[in-house]
């Protein structure tokens, strides 16, 4: 039995979604999602990947990505560092099939799970294959591979296991007026978002310049609290696209 507290017939309500901002990503962005998967857990790269991906097996994958044919998502924390991507990849009809299919794959890094930024990403996603004609969004995961089945099974996916493999398959409606402009504004913000940060860093990069020339290491950040992040670093700056 539990015991009575005093807000045991008022629980607590749940938080308010918090928005996201998440930015398709360019082939400029390869360096920055080679050093995301790179720094994965082991075990958590075997579950993105389905194997034991080796540094250069891992290198090849995010050179061999057709940034033309499909789309990469991302998050970027305030210092620019990618803390969770999305891999949609749109796949050819197979012989007999004239329906459009996409494959969905994420990754989120250890300190930023928890945050449902792989669900975020999923969402997303799914949003971008509908407005590009996709019926049929295809999940291939581990059977362990739990979070990323439960995602796919909350958004009303058949899953089907076969031994340590499983397939989610999930079937979207067409797309729409509005899920275009919604996939427009949510990329706009995201960009304006990304910019905002780009120029926050530069600031800082000059603030530490500054003080090295004239002899003071100060400790203030000039940069948006807008993703929390863990372990900050130092990302290079580069030109917004």
């Amino acid at each position: 039995m539990i015991p009575n507290s005093p807000n045991a017939s008022n629980p607590p309500t749940a938080a308010a979604p918090t928005w996201v901002p998440i930015r398709p990503l360019a082939p400029r962005h390869g360096d920055r999602i080679l050093a995301h998967l790179l720094e994965l857990p082991p075990h958590d790269r075997y579950l993105r990947f389905g194997y034991a991906a080796s540094d250069g097996q891992v290198a090849r994958y995010v050179e061999t990505l057709n940034f033309d044919r499909d789309e990469v998502l991302g998050i970027f924390n305030r210092r620019l560092r990618l803390l969770a991507m999305a891999h949609l990849a749109y796949l050819a009809p197979e012989p007999g099939q004239s329906e459009a299919r996409a494959e969905f794959g994420v990754s989120v890094s250890a300190n930023a799970r928890g945050r449902g930024y792989g669900s975020r990403l999923f969402d997303l996603a799914v949003l971008h294959a509908r407005n590009r004609g996709v019926r049929t969004l295809v999940i291939h995961a581990l059977s362990e591979n739990a979070p990323m089945l439960k995602i796919a099974h909350n958004a009303g996916a058949q899953v089907v296991r076969e031994g340590s493999e499983a397939q989610a398959l999930l079937k979207l409606p067409a797309d729409s007026m509005a899920s275009h402009v919604e996939q427009m504004m949510e990329t706009g913000a995201a960009e304006w978002d990304y910019r905002f940060k780009l120029q926050a860093t530069r600031i800082e990069q000059l603030r530490r310049a500054l003080a090295q020339l004239t002899g003071r290491d100060g400790e203030t950040t000039l940069a948006p609290a807008q993703t929390p992040v863990n372990q900050p670093d130092n990302a290079p700056a580069e030109t917004p696209h």
